[in-house]
């Protein structure tokens, strides 16, 4: 067992959701959002810790290492966890971070989202985008409803992934999961094939540029349920994220595939409960016949106003969803308006219960 196979245990044994190890630090967990250093431990020298690393990887992922400067992969050790690693070069020498991955997928109720979300499972095409910043559950929230899925209905579902985190087990469905570098070239083409693979529900892991966001478009236009996250903070932000990584002159081609084909934002973060552990707050978007028009004629910012007098249709906003977090006892009012993108308003919501 190597160095590094002993901090991931004590990642997971401690109920860690990340170990970081970076030199001139000591090794340090975070747990429920906040940083824990491992002060039993010496501060990693840079050193010794390019040495820890190099005899924790491989030699292909060494070589990858040299030539690409940071790698994904997944990792599992001991049988006992897995995880979602990065490795990368930074000034002094290379640094490490690990994302644990929970071995059961839990259920919408369990994480405390939503019920009006199983709405999206039982879609049969559409285009379903999980956004946040990164390490607020995206990929949860995404494994959660597939499974739902998988248990509810005999579908044909393929991820693509960089690199695979949650592992399924195949119910009512058919679930294949294809991983980077290792089952795939490259997202855009792997969602391409999928028109081949008869496919039903297709999950993207991430997208990351233009030809994998018009990939996932033209899957759900074509009849095909899609599920895509995003590095975003809200729905009006989302939608013009992926319409401004368009070429200007493919734009109004994307914004009337977007308005046909789009049927929801789920945008979420993680926030420090009080009595421990984290819960999500979430700014919901339901793509009816008024949302899809507001992006057809691109008044992006008025999606926001959508949400705020959709309630009766299942959405919320961040801000209302903060509030109720707060009336709860479950947030703080100060941890409500750290996650907040719009302060006044979520007093203004405060004062009016």
């Amino acid at each position: 067992m190597t160095k590094i196979d002993e901090f991931l245990l004590i990642t997971a044994q401690h109920g860690g959701s990340d170990l970081h190890l970076s030199p001139g630090h000591y090794p340090t967990l975070r747990i429920d959002g906040r940083l824990v250093p491992l002060t039993d431990y010496s501060v990693l020298d840079a050193r010794i810790l390019d040495t820890m690393i190099s005899d924790f990887l491989p030699e292909e992922r060494q070589q990858r290492l040299a030539l690409e400067k940071d790698i994904d992969f997944s990792y599992e050790v001991a049988q006992k966890a897995r995880f979602r690693a990065n490795i990368y070069k930074t000034r002094v020498g290379l640094a490490a971070t690990f994302r644990m991955i929970p071995e059961n997928i839990k259920t919408i109720e369990e994480l405390n989202l939503p019920p009006t979300l199983k709405f999206f499972s039982r879609l049969s095409q559409g285009f379903v985008l999980v956004v946040g910043p990164n390490g607020h559950g995206k990929s949860t929230t995404m494994a959660a409803i597939i499974n739902l899925i998988n248990q509810e209905r005999a579908e044909k579902i393929i991820t693509i992934e960089d690199p695979i985190e949650y592992v399924f087990t195949s119910d009512k469905s058919i679930i294949d999961q294809r991983e980077l570098g290792t089952d795939m070239i490259s997202f855009n083409r792997a969602i391409r094939a999928t028109f081949r693979e008869n496919v039903n529900v297709i999950m993207v892991g991430e997208m990351r540029d233009y030809e994998t966001m018009s990939a996932a478009v033209t899957a759900a236009e074509t009849g095909h349920l899609v599920f895509a996250s995003l590095h975003t903070n809200n729905a009006s932000q989302t939608i013009e994220r992926i319409v401004d990584s368009f070429p200007p002159s493919q734009q109004p081609q994307l914004i009337s595939q977007l308005s046909n084909t789009i049927s929801g934002v789920i945008s979420q973060r993680l926030i420090p409960r009080i009595q421990g552990g984290q819960i999500p707050a979430i700014e919901l978007l339901i793509a009816d016949v008024g949302v899809k028009t507001m992006i057809r004629e691109k008044k992006f910012q008025q999606l926001n106003l959508a949400i705020d007098t959709g309630a009766e249709k299942g959405m919320i906003s961040l801000n209302k969803s903060l509030a109720n977090l707060v009336a709860q006892k479950e947030i703080s009012i100060e941890q409500a308006e750290f996650y907040s993108l719009n302060i006044s308003e979520l007093k203004s919501v405060l004062e009016g219960r």
